[in-house]
């Protein structure tokens, strides 16, 4: 066999192979873009700096029961969403919406409750189970792909051996360093900074750069508490008869009784959101300072003041978009260089499901 023949073979097994993908970020962007890809028969690498699935769709467990500490519930509005809800059976359920109530400026006073217009989901046992739940293909081998969480992606630069081809410099438990390589495809599914950051260090699409910066996120002080001490009963309900609630007041925005959502356990446990105004005026506060305030506001509003046997506060550094990038996606075929995000279109859950499954089905055409 002739130089040349060797050389058109390796060429038509080069043309045949698997596009290779590195989607950086486990949360619901990530996870919908990388299934898409993987099924549409690309070779799939999913890597997430967390130890586990979901991003800000994030459950705490303790002793007294899991917190929601980051999405709330979620709402369906896309078709193909709502398919995929009702592909995932008794994992996904509605969550009392004639339950939540609107509260005045003055955290005080029950303003009048708008109906509810859509319902209100969550994952159960906790948040997080959706995102683990469409990641499961992914981790177990079924779509031929492979997961790496724990391990934080510091630059992306072009491959070493293959310069047509990216590689990752990654850093994982207690420091270790590797590179990956070989990939076709790198898709961001960060939260808008995270990815800015990463973009800037690598010195990479500075038109992404510029288009993404315009992009505003806030952040969120979340309190986590438990009453395990608390007894109810239908004349003397512990606290408001309400389970959820948007506030005005100036510390607290959201309020919601944990244990009343599908498979949370029956010990009385309640998170609180802060206002994205008083948490960026709060960012470097202390956890226990912050925790503090965000008692007395709940106090104020419930009526409850018994004191928590667990009052843990969790800041959210990216928590919610206020200035949306506008459109699903951003996408260079020719570099090879994607981002994708909740933040591409809003904050909402399905936001981000619909920014990784457009993305994906855009580089699969």
């Amino acid at each position: 066999m002739t130089s040349s023949d060797q050389n058109l073979l390796s060429s038509q097994s080069d043309s045949q192979s698997p596009r290779r993908l590195a989607v950086i970020g486990a949360g619901m962007a990530g996870v919908s873009c990388a299934r898409q890809l993987a099924q549409a028969g690309w070779s799939v690498t999913l890597l997430d700096k967390s130890r586990g699935w979901g991003g800000r769709m994030a459950t705490r467990k303790t002793e007294f029961g899991s917190f929601d500490h980051g999405a709330q519930y979620f709402t369906v509005r896309d078709a193909r969403f709502e398919q995929l809800v009702g592909e995932l059976g008794e994992l996904v359920q509605p969550w009392a919406p004639e339950t939540m109530r609107v509260l005045d400026q003055e955290g005080l006073a029950l303003a009048a409750s708008p109906a509810a217009a859509e319902t209100h989901w969550v994952a159960s046992p906790g948040m997080s189970a959706l995102a683990r739940a469409l990641g499961e293909p992914l981790a177990d081998g079924s779509l031929g792909a492979s997961v790496s969480l724990g391990t934080r992606v510091k630059r992306i630069e072009r491959d070493a051996i293959h310069p047509d081809q990216w590689q990752l410099r990654c850093e994982g438990a207690e420091g270790a360093q590797q590179v990956l390589g070989g990939f076709d495809q790198v898709v961001l599914a960060l939260p808008q900074p995270q990815a800015l950051e990463l973009l800037q260090e690598s010195q990479l699409a500075p038109e992404f750069q510029q288009a993404i910066a315009a992009v505003e996120v806030a952040p969120c002080w979340t309190l986590m508490l438990a009453f395990p001490q608390a007894t109810s009963s239908d004349t003397a309900p512990f606290g408001p008869t309400w389970n959820a609630a948007r506030s005005q007041q100036h510390r607290v925005r959201w309020l919601a009784r944990e244990n009343s959502k599908p498979g949370r356990g029956s010990i009385e446990r309640w998170t609180v959101q802060a206002s994205p105004e008083w948490s960026a005026e709060h960012v470097n506060d202390d956890a226990e300072r912050v925790s503090a305030k965000l008692l007395k506001g709940f106090a104020e509003i419930t009526g409850i003041h018994a004191e928590p046997s667990h009052a843990v506060a969790h800041r959210w550094l990216y928590a919610q978009t206020r200035r949306p990038l506008g459109q699903p996606y951003l996408a260079d075929k020719q570099t090879g260089i994607a981002l994708c995000g909740d933040w591409c279109l809003g904050h909402r859950v399905e936001d981000a499901f619909v920014s990784g499954l457009e993305l994906g089905l855009h580089l699969a055409a």
